[in-house]
C-alpha cells in the first residue's frame, strides 16, 4: 500500500511549549498540579503522570501551602494550553501556589481581544464548543459572551446593536466564514470581524485537503476529545474521501483499507510524532 503523509501535522508550538513546561517542571519540583489535562491527548497525559504531574479538574483538589510550609513544598499549579478563566489564575495566586501559565499565546490573544471588544461596546459572538476548554475559559474574559456553535445557534444573538465575532482558535476557517455570512444577512448596525484561528491549525486543514485529492482513504490520528483533530477529519469527509478519526494504531481495523490502493495520513495538533511514526510504519507494513 502507498502511503502519503500530510505535508502539516502532529504537534503545534503552543502544544510543545505547553509538553516542554510540564516536563521541566516535574524534573525540577515535586508537587505539580495540572489545571485539567495539559493537551487533549491520552498517551501524551499518562507519560507525563507517570512522570509525577497530578491532573485535577478544580483547585480543592490541590492541598493549599501553610504560612510554615518550606518554599520547596508549595504546590505547583500549571494552567493548560487551553487556559483558564482569569478568576481561576487569580484564585491561584490567591491561595499561594507557584503559578505556571502555558496558555497558548493565540489563546491569550483571543482571550484578550474579547475583553478589549467588550469595553470597546461591542457585543461579542464566540463561535466555537461550548463545552470545549478554550471556550469556557475565554468566556471569563468578558461580562457577556454569545457562544454560536452553529447556524442553530444564531437565534442566541442579541436583537439588535453591533457584533464583535471572534472564534474558538480551532475552528475550521471554511465553518467560521458560513456562520460570519449568514450573520452578516441578519441586519446589524455593524458587524466586526477578527479572524482568531490558528494559522496552524488553517495549514493543517489545507494540507489535509490537498492529500484528500491524492488518496482512496484517509486516516487522522489523534484524540477523539481533541476538538482540531475532530475538525480535520470531519473536513477530510467533506471532501469525499473514506476518512477514519484514530487515536492510534490500536484502533486500526484491517477492512479499512480493504480494495484501497493509497492511503493518506493526517494528525492533530495534539498528535505526538511517535504515535505518526507508528502508524506509518506498521500501514506500510500491510
Amino acid at each position: 500500500m502507498k502511503v502519503i503523509e500530510a505535508t502539516k501535522k502532529g504537534f503545534c508550538f503552543g502544544v510543545e511549549h505547553a509538553i516542554e513546561e510540564a516536563e521541566k517542571l516535574v524534573n525540577e519540583r515535586q508537587h505539580v498540579y495540572c489545571l485539567g489535562q495539559i493537551i487533549h491527548n491520552t498517551e501524551v497525559v499518562e507519560r507525563l503522570e507517570r512522570k509525577g504531574l497530578k491532573v485535577v479538574n478544580d483547585l480543592d483538589e490541590v492541598p493549599a501551602p501553610g504560612p510554615d510550609t518550606p518554599a520547596d513544598e508549595i504546590p505547583t499549579v500549571l494552567i493548560r494550553s487551553h487556559g483558564c478563566r482569569p478568576e481561576q489564575l487569580q484564585r491561584v495566586q490567591k491561595l499561594g501556589f507557584h503559578l505556571v501559565d502555558a496558555t497558548c499565546v493565540l489563546v491569550q490573544r483571543l482571550q484578550n481581544l474579547v475583553a478589549q471588544l467588550y469595553e470597546q461596546g461591542y457585543q461579542v459572538v464566540l463561535v466555537g464548543d461550548p463545552n470545549h476548554p478554550e471556550i469556557k475559559g475565554v468566556m471569563g474574559y468578558a461580562p457577556q459572551v454569545t457562544v454560536v456553535n452553529g447556524p442553530e445557534d444564531l437565534s442566541k444573538l442579541p436583537p439588535r446593536g453591533k457584533l464583535a465575532m471572534v472564534s474558538q482558535t480551532t475552528y475550521t476557517l471554511a465553518d467560521f466564514g458560513e456562520i460570519v455570512g449568514q450573520v452578516a444577512q441578519l441586519g446589524y448596525e455593524e458587524i466586526k470581524v477578527v479572524n482568531t484561528i490558528c494559522r496552524e491549525t488553517a495549514r493543517r486543514q489545507e494540507s489535509a485537503i490537498e492529500l484528500c485529492r491524492q488518496v482512496d482513504v484517509m486516516f487522522v490520528l489523534g484524540s477523539h476529545h481533541s476538538a482540531n483533530t475532530g475538525e480535520l477529519a470531519e473536513l477530510c469527509r467533506r471532501q469525499g474521501v473514506a476518512t477514519y478519526h484514530l487515536q492510534d494504531w490500536s484502533e486500526f481495523k484491517p477492512d479499512y483499507v480493504s480494495g484501497r490502493q493509497v492511503a493518506g495520513v493526517s494528525a492533530g495538533a495534539s498528535t505526538p510524532d511517535w504515535i505518526i511514526r507508528e502508524f506509518i510504519e506498521k500501514l506500510l507494513a500491510i
